[in-house]
């Protein structure tokens, strides 16, 4: 079965194709089939954005289509950044370590622990069928220097909790155990399979 992952994320294709690896399927992007789509995130909750996603590209390509929604809460800010925690800066050129400085810099004024958890929504789009969605929850803390080299966004300054390590000081075989993004998508698995 074809399955088109609809975003141009790298780290999330990266993420999504590992964890969807060992199924028997054929994964597409929209890079690989030549689509050039955006998705204005309109909606108030991880599972409406998502579900534009999903349907925008599976109504555009007729493809069996996933798509996910993530965001990082941080308890000290009100679940803050959230929904939002791509576009926490409003400027496009704006890079991932210039949103972690930028949500070290809300939280300076806090008393640790910064607790925080990143979620995930992920909806699958089956021809014929009504969308599927699950979710994934990591729990964690939001910790004031940076450690790890894998992951993006936030990974390097939350730490995931019960251990003492931050999602960017775990491989992605160790990632795909515990995290949200992994969570939300294993749930899918049994739609996924032929029997399914």
């Amino acid at each position: 079965m074809q399955l088109l992952i609809a975003t141009t994320n790298h780290g999330k294709i990266t993420e999504i194709s590992s964890l969807l690896h060992e199924l028997d399927l054929e994964l597409l992007t929209p890079q690989a089939i030549h689509l050039d789509l955006q998705v204005e995130e309109t909606g108030t909750t991880y599972l409406e954005n998502a579900r534009l996603k999903v349907l925008a590209y599976s109504q555009a390509t007729g493809l069996p289509t996933l798509a996910e929604d993530t965001g990082l809460e941080v308890a000290a800010l009100d679940g803050q950044p959230g929904l939002h925690s791509a576009r926490f800066i409003p400027d496009p050129l704006a890079t991932d370590r210039d949103r972690r400085a930028l949500l070290l810099e809300k939280l300076a004024p806090f008393p640790h622990p910064w607790q925080a958890r990143f979620v995930c929504v992920a909806v699958l789009a089956l021809p014929g069928q009504d969308l599927i969605f699950k979710e994934g929850v990591c729990p964690g803390e939001i910790i004031p220097q940076e450690h790890g080299l894998h992951g993006f966004g936030y990974d390097a300054i939350f730490m995931v909790a019960g251990t003492h390590h931050t999602m960017a000081e775990l491989d992605l075989s160790q990632k795909d155990h515990i995290s949200h993004r992994a969570q939300a998508i294993r749930a899918l698995y049994p739609y996924l399979q032929p029997s399914g």
